[in-house]
Order: structure tokens, then sequence, then C-alpha cells
């Protein structure tokens, strides 16, 4: 069977760009629901929507100009989820926090799967993935904390959710640090043959 190369310096300098990307949206997205969204009501309900419609969006882009999505089922998958849970919050956010933190915690669960998945996927071409799994084994936990809390009986804020925002900001900006390390020792990743 033909042998096909994979460009790994092209992948790591996309990655590297891409995580950064991410981890410095995350930093926004806590400093605005920290700063703005604590006090403002429409602020708050604008940055629990386009949370998960960001995560999308990144994982999309990212599936194209990587893998391609038939390539890569599992990011395929959590952009599904990802659109899905950005309308179930739309829809519920004006109905019950307590709801949009349920609907945080399956996201927060089946996402950090998905992650973890795409992380090991990766790892045997690229380097820095240790983080995303990682953060992907926290999100999975996250999700029965966010379900815990969802069920008691006071009233979450945007605030429940900024902590987990800020430990995906700390992992991908990790990993988009591990890559530009990797960059400079010249230990990058070779490009790889697959059958």
């Amino acid at each position: 069977m033909a042998e096909q190369i994979i460009p790994a310096a092209n992948s790591a300098a996309w990655l590297k760009k891409y995580y950064l990307v991410r981890g410095l949206f995350s930093v926004a997205w806590v400093g605005a629901a920290v700063a703005l969204g604590r006090e403002n009501a429409p602020i708050a309900m604008a940055l629990l929507i386009a949370y998960p419609a960001w995560d999308a969006i990144a994982n999309y882009v990212d599936a194209m100009r990587s893998d391609g999505l038939s390539r890569s089922p599992s990011q395929a998958f959590n952009v599904v989820v990802s659109v899905l849970t950005t309308i179930a919050v739309a829809v519920t956010i004006g109905r019950s926090m307590n709801q949009v933190l349920a609907v945080f915690a399956a996201w927060a669960f089946l996402a950090g799967i998905l992650q973890l998945a795409t992380g090991v996927r990766r790892r045997k071409y690229e380097r820095g993935q240790w983080a995303m799994i990682l953060s992907g084994a926290q999100s999975t936990t996250a999700g029965f904390f966010f379900l815990k809390e969802s069920l008691a009986p006071a009233i979450p804020g945007i605030t429940s959710i900024a902590p987990y925002a800020a430990f995906g900001a700390f992992y991908f900006l990790l990993s988009a640090a591990l890559l530009a390390r990797a960059d400079r020792s010249g230990t990058g990743a070779a490009s790889i043959s697959r059958k």
C-alpha cells in the first residue's frame, strides 16, 4: 500500500497558532465574564452562548486545516456537540441558570472525552499533546461538578463557569508553549509516514 507523507512541520506550525488563539480567546472570555458578565445579565447571556459556539467554529477550522473531518471523527462529533450545546444554552438561558449549567455539564463531559480522543490520536505524530489529553480529562471531571452544582438550590452565575474556561486557557497556552519550545530546540516532530 502506498505511503503518504504527513508534513508534520506544517501541522506543528498550525497547531501552535491554533492553541495560542484558543488560549487567548479563553483568557478574554474569563476576563469579560468576571469584569462584565457578573453584573450585566445581557452580557452574561451573550458570553454563555458564544463560548460553545466558538468551540464549534474552532474545532471545525482545526479539523479542516489538519486531517479533515472525515479523518478526525472526534473533532467532527465535537463540532456537532458544541453546536447543539449552543442551541441548548440559547433555549434554556431565559428559563433557569441551573438548566444552563446542566447543559454546560453535559457539554464539558462530552467535549472532554472528544478532546482527549483527539489528543491521543495526534500524540502519534505531534508534540505537546499530553496537555490536551490532560485538559480533556479535566473537562470530563468538570462536567460532574457542573451537574452537581446545577442540582443545588442555589442559583449559579457565569462565574461558576469562569474557572473551567480559565483552566482551558491554561492548557491551550501550555500546548502552544510546548510546541514553540520544540521549534526552538529543533526537536519538533519530523514528517511521518502512514500506510
